[in-house]
Formats: structure tokens, sequence, C-alpha cells
């Protein structure tokens, strides 16, 4: 009797195994990776705008009748260039007339300095005295400040004249020109001649929310995060297009203070600019790269599911080849996928393809998944 017994029992345990086998071997097929933490690269996107370096409004400081423009409209100036010409006629003739009257003023001293010394001799003999002496050197003096005044007019002349060529203050592309010849232009109007922009390098400028700013810098403080260089950190910049500029930045600054009314912080990156194919006011995205994650988990974003609640979820295969639901904490996008900042470990598997072949629970075929490469076009 204990005979047959165990014979129904080991023939009802292979019925089981053959049973498991067999619903294993229906199971479907899903496409699973296994989760693995390597150092990750944290980005950060933000939008911005190009701004130059540095900018200059091209103005008049003497009054007069333009005569020439000097420049190509659009092309690049070194500081000095001459971008315009006032007519120097009336400025040559108050040097002129400052020259004259410093002329006279030095021959007015020389007559008060041989009278100072005349009278000097005579004083010590006794031949005249000291009053006619005081007044002769205070006639001198008077003479000394006049030529001092005369030379000063003369500087301010020889200034003005100078000032009849307007020249680039900076190194920059020029932009159109505001007046023709012929204008009368004067430095109390208020519209300017041209305008320089130094465009090489260039600046973006950019605003990051002050509370991720706060956050990056904890992570950086207590260690989860490594700085990705003991130098500034590096910036990219996304064109309007999607393509990715080729020469690469630095972020120079954030401000000291944040907006009240967008609670954002300024930054500012500088980039090279040879070709000019960065210009003023152009739209950009700023790719910043932040820090470095050690142990960062990443898994393709398809591999996220969605609760009933609102949270986050992946499904885990366990060694009874069942699919799981595990609530996760998902992190920020990265070029790989997103990342997982909690409910994942390393060597779990987790399915990514195939969830409409399943209910949470049962049983599944796993294979490894690939991405697939992009069909290529004859």
């Amino acid at each position: 009797m204990l005979l047959l017994v165990a014979t129904i029992s080991v023939v009802g345990c292979k019925e089981q195994e053959g049973a498991s086998a067999a619903k294993a071997a229906d199971a479907p097929a899903v496409g699973f990776i296994t989760v693995q933490a390597s150092p990750v690269t944290l980005t950060k996107i933000l939008p911005g705008r190009i701004t130059p370096m540095r900018i200059a409004e091209v103005r008049p400081r003497i009054s007069g009748i333009v005569t020439e423009r000097g420049f190509q409209q659009g092309s690049v100036v070194e500081a000095g260039t001459v971008l315009y010409r006032i007519d120097p006629a009336p400025f040559q003739v108050e040097l002129d007339k400052a020259r004259a009257a410093l002329a006279k003023a030095e021959a007015v001293l020389y007559q008060a300095e041989r009278q100072e010394d005349r009278l000097k001799s005579l004083l010590t003999s006794q031949s005249t005295s000291q009053a006619q002496y005081e007044l002769a050197l205070a006639a001198e003096r008077q003479a000394e400040a006049e030529v001092a005044a005369q030379k000063a007019v003369v500087e301010q002349a020889q200034l003005n004249l100078e000032w009849a060529t307007v020249r680039a203050p900076i190194k920059g592309r020029i932009g159109r020109a505001l007046v023709t010849e012929g204008a009368l232009v004067s430095p109390t109007d208020a519209a300017h001649l041209a305008t320089v922009q130094q465009l090489d390098p260039i600046y973006a400028d950019f605003t990051q929310s002050a509370g991720e700013l706060a956050q990056l810098k904890r992570d950086l403080a207590n260690g989860r995060l490594k700085k990705v260089s003991s130098e500034a950190a590096r910036v990219r910049l996304v064109l309007d297009d999607g393509s990715v500029y080729k020469h690469s930045g630095r972020l120079l600054f954030s401000d000291v203070s944040v907006d009240p009314s967008t609670s954002k912080v300024n930054l500012r990156g500088e980039f090279p600019n040879p070709d000019a194919d960065l210009l003023p006011g152009m739209y950009v995205r700023v790719q910043i790269e932040e820090a470095i994650d050690a142990d960062g988990i990443v898994v393709p974003s398809q591999a996220i599911q969605r609760t009933p609640a609102g949270g986050s979820a992946v499904f885990v295969i366990n060694d009874q080849q069942r699919a799981t639901l595990q609530p996760v904490r998902v992190g920020r996008s990265v070029d790989a996928g997103v990342m997982i900042e909690d409910g994942l470990k390393p060597g779990w598997r987790i399915v990514v393809d195939g969830f409409q072949k399943f209910s949470p629970g049962e049983m599944v075929k796993p294979v490894a998944w690939r991405i697939a490469a992009p069909n290529s076009s004859n």
C-alpha cells in the first residue's frame, strides 16, 4: 500500500513538473535587459539667447556734417578703423586760432620774464623798489597761467579735429549705417551712427531653476555626485534645427540673486564663434554637463509603466520567470533613457518589450532585448 502511494506521489510530481514546463513553454516571449550601474554624466538642457561679448554704439563726439562713410555694412572692422569723416574745416580753423593765441601768450610771457629779470638785478643794487619788482613778478606769473590756458585750448581744438574722424571703438562686426553723407550729426542726438558687436567669442544667456541649482550643490557637497572637471562646467549648444553646435563652451557664472518673479538664476556660457554661425538674438538650447553619478542606473524610457495611483513602476522578472510590478522613483532623462533613483538594484531583469502579452504576475519567456537598428534607405 505504501509503495502504491509513493508511486502515485512521484507520478503526481512529474505531472506537475510537466505542467509547469508546458506552461513555461507556452509563456509569451518578452524582451528584457539586466539592470547595471555605471557612471552617468548628468546634463541639463535650458532655453537661452545669444548675446554679443561686447557691443558699442558708435556716436559722434562733435557736431558737424558727415562727408564720408568708410566701412562696408555687415563687415568685420578692426579697432581704430575709420567709420565716418565729419567735415574737419571748422575744427582746423579753431585749432589755428588756438595756436595763434598760444603764440601771443608765449610772447607776453617772454616779455614778462625779461622784465622780472631786469628788476631783480636792479633790486639787489637798490635801483628799484620792492613793490615794482613784485608787480613784475606777478605779471610774469599771470603770463605763465595764460600760456597754460592757451595750451589747453590748443589741445581741445586738436581733439575736436581728431574726433572729426570717427573710428571703431572695438573689433567686431558692424551693422547697417544709420546716417548717410550730408547728414548733420551731434553728440546730443538720440540716434547713433552704427553698432559694432564682438561676436567671437560670444555669450549664451540662459536661466536655471534656483531649486534645481540648490539640489545639485547639495548632491555635490555630500558626495552623491562628482564634478565633471575641476575647471568650469562644460556647456554645449543645441541649435533651432536640433543640431549640436560644433564648438563646446564653458559656464562662466551664475547670478548672485534669484529673480523673484520666476525663481530662476541667470547663467552665462562663452562659446567660440570663428565663422559667425551664432548671431545675437538667436534662440538656442544650452546643454550643461552638471555632474557625474558614479553608480547611476539608466533604463529605456519604454520600460517605465504608470500605476493606477499615478506612480512609476517597472516589470521585474523573478527567479520563477514571473513578471511582477516593482515601484520605482524616476529621475531625469538622459541620452540612453531615464535614470532610476530608487527601486532597482544591479542584476535585476526588467521587461522593456512585449507588455501587451502578459498580465502582472504571469509567467513569461525572457529574451534578451536589442535596440532595433534604423532601416537604411536605398
